[in-house]
């Protein structure tokens, strides 16, 4: 119950604060992150750069496909049409998938060892891929420097399940998956994702953080990433209400 009001109350003050009428970067601080999107040329997707992002006269797709302001609530919509073969959407060299997803650029990486390094978010997912991964909500991504792969993933599917990718090594390929907790579609909840003094950790609806091995890892260098990062054929919806970082 303790939880549940605590992400009530998250929700309620984001709502509040929301402008149907700005872009995203009128609701959001977004001088933080660039933005990929699933358009562009095969193997180089569109990047918008935070300097566009910001302000209520900020970026946002004209034809409402992939990244803008929802009218009604003015939460920060992220979709996906599918994958490259079911809708000719374009992925990055190094993924099979398509994303609509804010990168983190301000820090670009940041030391795991540090003492604080937070990503939180309050969103609803209205529809998910029907693949057993859905889609991936937040992420840590290693440094581009170290590795194309990420330290972790947080996955949603179509049945509300929410679990966690955890890469074994910085090559990649060997990822554990291991289950975090259930909300149902169309539900608003709020995770926040640690990586600090080494130890990686998922909290969801201000519950207890669950702490997961990050195996060989070794804390490399590394960014937060959060959207919709599509993990098969369908479509897939995100609405954010809120999003911060800590460091």
């Amino acid at each position: 119950m303790y939880a549940t009001t605590i992400a009530t109350l998250l929700f309620s003050a984001a709502v509040i604060a929301l402008n149907p009428g700005c872009a995203p970067g009128g609701n959001f601080d977004l001088s933080k992150w660039n933005l990929q999107l699933p358009i562009g040329s095969a193997g180089s997707p569109t990047t918008i750069s935070s300097s566009s992002l910001q302000g209520c006269n900020g970026y946002q797709d004209p034809g409402h496909q992939y990244f803008f302001t929802e009218s009604g609530d003015g939460a920060l919509v992220m979709k996906v049409p599918g994958s490259p073969s079911s809708s000719g959407c374009v992925t990055t060299p190094n993924s099979q998938h398509c994303r609509t997803e804010l990168r983190e650029v301000s820090p670009s990486s940041w030391d795991p060892n540090a003492a604080t390094n937070r990503l939180s978010a309050t969103l609803k997912v209205t529809q998910a891929d029907d693949s057993s991964h859905g889609t991936v909500i937040g992420q840590i991504h290693i440094d581009d420097s170290v590795s194309s792969k990420p330290v972790c993933e947080l996955f949603y599917n179509s049945n509300g399940d929410i679990s966690i990718g955890v890469e074994q090594t910085r090559s990649g390929g060997n990822e554990v998956v291991t289950y975090v907790d259930n909300v149902p579609v169309a539900t608003t909840f709020s995770y926040e994702i640690q990586y600090e003094s080494n130890v990686l950790s998922v909290s969801i609806n201000g519950g207890a953080a669950k702490t997961f091995s990050t195996y060989s890892l070794d804390a490399p260098e590394s960014y937060f990433k959060v959207g919709n990062y599509n993990q098969g054929d369908s479509p897939s919806d995100v609405h954010f209400f809120a999003i911060s970082t800590q460091h």
